[in-house]
Order: C-alpha cells, then sequence, then structure tokens
C-alpha cells in the first residue's frame, strides 16, 4: 500500500510534473526557463518547441539589448549573420496574455504575420506591446519565465551600442549556449 501511494503522490504532484511545456535556454550568463502556453498560443508555442527540437538557437545571440524594456535573440550568430528561418507564423496577439515582466513573446516586423523564429522577454511590463497596440495588432505572448529571471536582468543590464545596421547590440557577446526541451505533459521540469 505505501508504494501506491508514493506513485499517486508522484503522478499528482505539480512540483515534479510540469503542465505545460518548459524550454532551458542555456546563455553565457547562466539559464533561464521558460514555461509555453500551447492551450494560449498553439501556433506560436508548436513554432518555437520546433525551433528547439531542430537546435536552431544553438549559438545564436541575444542581439538586441534595453534595460528598463526586453532582450531579444534567437535570429542572429555572433557574427550578426541572420540564420535562415521556416515560413513566418500568424500572429496570436488577442490571446488574454500581457507582455509583463518575465513574459516571453514572438519578435516581428511591421507586418503582424511575419514573426519567425526571434523571440524576446519583457524586464519590465510593456503595456505598449499589447493587443491592439501599437499598430492596431499587438505582440504574441506565448509563455512566461519560471526559473532564472535573475539572469534576463543581467542580459538586460549588459552594456550595449550600436553594431549597423543594429541597436543595442551587447559590447560582450550573449551567447545562447542552447535551447532544450526540459519539462511537460509527462516529462519532468528542470531541476
Amino acid at each position: 500500500m505505501p508504494r501506491f501511494l508514493l506513485l499517486l503522490a508522484l503522478l499528482i504532484s505539480p512540483s515534479l510534473w510540469a503542465a505545460d511545456p518548459q524550454v532551458e535556454i542555456r546563455t553565457g550568463l547562466g539559464p533561464i526557463t521558460v514555461e509555453l502556453y500551447p492551450d494560449r498560443a498553439p501556433v506560436t508555442v508548436k513554432n518555437f518547441l520546433q525551433y528547439v527540437e531542430d537546435g536552431f538557437y544553438n549559438g545564436t545571440i541575444f542581439h538586441r539589448v534595453i534595460d528598463g524594456f526586453m532582450i531579444q535573440g534567437g535570429g542572429f550568430t555572433p557574427d550578426l549573420t541572420a540564420k535562415a528561418t521556416r515560413p513566418p507564423i500568424p500572429i496570436e496577439s488577442q490571446n488574454g496574455l500581457r507582455n509583463e515582466v518575465g513574459t516571453i513573446a514572438m519578435a516581428r516586423t511591421r507586418d503582424p504575420n511575419s514573426a519567425t523564429a526571434q523571440f524576446f522577454i519583457n524586464v519590465v511590463d510593456n503595456e505598449s506591446l499589447n493587443f491592439p497596440k501599437p499598430d492596431g495588432h499587438g505582440y504574441t505572448v506565448f509563455g512566461k519565465v519560471v526559473k532564472g529571471m535573475e539572469v534576463v536582468d543581467r542580459i538586460a543590464k549588459s552594456p550595449n551600442g550600436p553594431k549597423p545596421p543594429h541597436m543595442n547590440v551587447p559590447v560582450k557577446t550573449v551567447l545562447i549556449k542552447s535551447a532544450r526541451i526540459v519539462g511537460g505533459p509527462g516529462k519532468k521540469p528542470a531541476k
């Protein structure tokens, strides 16, 4: 009987099993774990997880860092060469999730349906990025940092400057060493 209770406790304990997918982003300044919300942004989460599974983010950088705003990465190599991406996905910014501290969202151009691989993590509440602002479409939030917000803050405070045509590029490269799925339905979350 005690073994049955232990098994039951393991199966239902929320601290041991994650309901939503989790991805660990290992950076040169430490790891960041994000939990993703496929029920709110299914296309975006599927797209992000495919890039993770393909190893796309490994060896990319945080190329746009603005303290008091956000950190953006996932599209460029350390020499600022853009990586080839899959086709863009449709925007899912009307999902009720807000660009608040610690949330992860998709970067895009002026075209609302242009998000591919680049993402950003908000370091403050960015009301100006929520649907319908700033251009009638907003930016798609699809998850939240659940571990490593101190790493996000360290990245945000990195000294930066222009490297034309890019602005706000960290002076010292902030490398994304790897991104991997570490939790989700039936998987143990990151320790």
